[in-house]
């Protein structure tokens, strides 16, 4: 089978991986600019179907949680990092922590003590916290390239330039919040990031400091940089980061660690999230082409589920019509 994929972010590049796997004939389309207009570009890379669990259905967490598993075959060895998910919250917000709590599941409750040895970075700076031992982390840039330099090396043809089509017998549609304002429902979520780097902090696991107004997660990467985010704004505005919310992460930052206070800001970012009133992604067939879009901030932890509905479908094992929703709930097994 010879497929075309209109997009080379992490649903495109899943997608490929699995239908190559099943002896798919691949070619991709990636923008000429690389990955850095791709929303996967500026994600956290946290594999943590638990913790998402907190503001998502249980799709997330039932498809979810064999990501790391995935990715970790996916890439070359030390990738991924099992090192799980701390969560606190300043003595004032503890409400929050134990809403947390309540929402959640496959954590336990660490005391100041126990925090400090796992985070000795964060020794007396909290009084409790949920520390989610299963979840894992990866460097969304060093994942993207790595795929697609092993991709590349397996057979499959990355072009900047959409070919005639005539070779290709499945199209599967891969180009997110490209296609807002083209398929009913689909909406943006604009999320904002920055990059820190200090010598000041070490941490070894994704930290979320919890806040009724800004709750923000910081993201361990190598050589001292920290990935802090992330707004959700309903807009699909792609502009520069706003001031407020500039200065909204950098204090929530500062409250976790004061030493982030004399960090250098390296980069800031923003991304625009495809998604769907549900926030669950969805991948439907139409004829010979596969619409795969709705990721949301979950593109990471979904996208080797998707990559499999996408493989599903291209070898028939769906009936090509649109799905409706009821039946599309029954082939994600909620």
């Amino acid at each position: 089978m010879r497929v075309l994929i209109r997009g080379a972010g992490v649903a495109g590049l899943t997608a490929a991986h699995e239908l190559l796997a099943r002896g798919a004939e691949v070619t991709v389309i990636e923008n000429a600019e690389g990955f850095g207009r791709a929303a996967s570009w500026y994600a956290g890379g946290m594999l943590a179907p638990w913790c998402e669990r907190e503001s998502a259905e249980e799709a997330v967490l039932t498809r979810g949680i064999g990501a790391a598993d995935w990715w970790e075959a996916a890439l070359p060895a030390g990738s991924v990092h099992r090192n799980g998910t701390l969560v606190v919250a300043q003595p004032r917000d503890g409400a929050e922590l134990r809403r947390f709590a309540a929402r959640t599941c496959g954590f336990r409750w660490l005391n100041a003590e126990e925090i400090g040895a796992l985070e000795p970075a964060l020794a007396g700076r909290f009084r409790q916290a949920l520390f989610f031992p299963d979840e894992a982390h990866l460097d969304p840039r060093r994942a993207l390239s790595a795929l697609r330099q092993r991709l590349a090396a397996r057979g499959v043809t990355f072009v900047a330039e959409e070919p005639d089509g005539r070779g290709a017998v499945l199209t599967v549609d891969c180009t997110g919040a490209a296609r807002i304002g083209g398929i009913d429902g689909l909406r943006g979520v604009r999320g904002e990031m920055l990059y820190l780097a200090t010598d000041e902090v070490s941490l070894s696991r994704p930290v979320r400091m919890l806040h009724p107004r800004i709750p923000l997660y910081i993201v361990p990467r190598n050589g001292g940089l920290f990935m802090c985010g992330a707004t959700m704004i309903e807009s699909d505005e792609a502009g520069p980061i706003t001031a407020r919310s500039l200065m909204e992460l950098l204090n929530a930052a500062y409250a976790l660690h004061p030493a982030f206070a004399e960090a250098r800001l390296v980069e800031t970012g923003t991304g625009v999230r495809p998604a769907f009133a549900d926030n669950l992604p969805r991948a439907v067939r139409r004829e010979s082409t596969i619409t795969v879009n709705g990721l949301y901030r979950h593109g990471f932890l979904l996208s080797p589920a998707m990559a499999g509905d996408v493989a599903a479908l291209a070898l028939g094992e769906r009936y090509p019509e649109e799905m409706s929703d009821e039946t599309y709930d029954q082939w994600r097994g909620t």
